[in-house]
């Protein structure tokens, strides 16, 4: 048992020094290897191959963030969700309470953010 224990220890810390060692390596070899000739078109700032128009600080209304943490919240959902349905059978009624709770905290996080306003797209 302790051998094991040691043997997998030593495992593990194979892959960190390995892990350790490639990234800085890569990292000079892609630097080294990469072909390099700047110009002053190659530096410009671009946007999807445009020039860009107007400031580069642009601030973005919360509303945005709003939904994408609420698609973030309920892309979880789903997630969590999937393999239940799928095991569904072969779980008892504990899994059943237990995913209960679990859509009804989304669905009170849900109603909240609906009274708050929070899904109107203003």
């Amino acid at each position: 048992m302790v051998q094991s224990v040691t043997a997998d220890h030593i495992v593990l810390g194979l892959f960190v020094v390995i892990g350790l060692i490639f990234v800085p390596l890569t990292v000079t070899a892609s630097h080294l290897l990469a072909p390099s000739k700047p110009n002053p078109r190659k530096l410009d700032t671009y946007e999807c191959g445009s020039e860009p128009v107007g400031p580069p600080w642009v601030q973005l209304r919360v509303g945005y963030y709003v939904y994408a943490l609420l698609f973030v919240v309920f892309d979880i959902e789903t997630v969590f969700l999937y393999p239940w349905a799928v095991a569904f059978d072969r779980m008892g009624v504990f899994v059943l309470v237990e995913m209960l709770v679990f859509i009804t905290i989304l669905a009170a996080g849900l109603a909240y953010a609906w009274k708050e306003g929070a899904l109107r797209w203003r």
